[in-house]
């Protein structure tokens, strides 16, 4: 009985999640099957017909991967090292890297503009010591959006590891050592596998951010389309309501996929859990 009870208190949120989120995402995608009263699938054969969707489909998704993997490989060794360090150096160093997240993306995105632009700091200082003939082209490119989604998400991939590793027991680390394991072998067959759980949640929050991010796309991407500046150009800009219900829902099915395909990975990488 007692149980029951406690379940109770998950109806609150599931009545509000239902009414807020399930039913209006069911409606909207429900609109896109429907043509004049009939059932259709032509919305998405034309979607999946026409060049230009589909290059920006694939270079939503390849920012997206770049970003999720850029994170990885630099979240992954700073976050070992913060595990790594007392109580009070660890503490500064996660109130460091938090602070991003307190900032507006808004600012943060015309930080980079600043600093990446065509007469931007970067490009001044690569002319001024001779790397350079002329000025790079990085603002406006997808090159400038992964800048800023990896400025943006790396945090929460550091702040997930560093709370994995910390559960890690010393023991097994010392154990392992004193069997012969050299510091890489420790690091790679202990420690990395140990970790999956949290690379796999990284990842998942590190990707579906990147592909339903507006705002940095939007400042850092300029004419540089990907499918969240695109969606919004077919619903406010163009009043095309129908396409952009489709783009949404091809959104929320590709990101399932992509948290299915994370989720196989990480049971064949740690198949104990």
């Amino acid at each position: 009985m007692k149980k029951r009870y406690l379940y109770l208190l998950l109806l609150p949120g599931i009545l509000f999640l239902t009414i807020f989120m399930v039913i209006p995402i069911l409606s909207m995608i429900g609109t896109t099957f429907h043509d004049e009263g009939n059932f259709t699938l032509k919305g998405y054969t034309d979607f999946f017909k026409d060049d230009y969707f589909i290059k920006i489909l694939l270079t939503t998704l390849r920012v997206s991967l770049l970003t999720t993997i850029i994170c990885l490989l630099i979240g992954f060794p700073t976050a070992y090292f913060i595990s790594k360090l007392q109580t009070r150096k660890k503490t500064i160093l996660l109130l460091l890297t938090i602070f991003p997240l307190l900032t507006s993306p808004v600012v943060r995105s015309f930080s980079w503009m600043v600093i990446i632009g065509k007469y931007g700091v970067l490009n001044k200082v690569l002319l001024s010591i001779g790397l350079v003939e002329k000025p790079l082209d990085i603002l406006y490119t997808p090159t400038a959006i992964i800048i800023g989604l990896v400025h943006l998400f790396l945090p929460l991939v550091i702040v997930t590891l560093v709370g994995i590793m910390e559960n890690i027991d010393s023991d097994l680390l010392r154990a392992a050592e004193s069997l012969g394991a050299s510091r890489l072998g420790v690091f790679l067959k202990i420690v990395v596998p140990l970790c999956v759980p949290g690379l796999v949640i990284g990842s998942i929050l590190v990707f579906v951010g990147s592909f339903t991010a507006y705002t940095t796309p939007a400042l850092l991407g300029g004419k540089q389309r990907v499918i969240s500046t695109f969606l919004y150009q077919n619903a406010i800009t163009l009043n095309e309501w129908k396409l952009a219900s489709i783009v949404a829902t091809i959104m929320i099915i590709v990101t399932f996929i992509i948290i299915s395909i994370m989720n196989g990975a990480a049971k064949k990488l740690n198949p104990k859990g």
